[in-house]
């Protein structure tokens, strides 16, 4: 799946930065380096959409529609 989404990065008051994703709640990551905070943060983002996918899945009766819808 690809798609965009926003990384707001702010530096850390010990060092390195903080990422957040304000369009998936729960998604942050840090880093280093800015490029290691969204890097951890893209990680984040994958990580819990896969969950909340698998979760809803679950539960999903034999007669349910999967079918793709495109945003943007």
């Amino acid at each position: 799946m690809k798609a965009e989404f926003t990384a707001i990065i702010e530096p850390a008051p010990e060092g390195g930065f903080w990422a957040i994703c304000p369009e998936v709640s729960g998604a942050n990551g840090q880093g280093e380096t800015i490029e290691e905070a969204k890097n951890n943060l893209r990680e984040a983002i994958e990580l819990i959409l896969e969950d909340r996918k698998a979760d809803i899945l679950r539960g999903l009766p034999d007669n349910a529609i999967q079918d793709k819808v495109m945003v943007g």
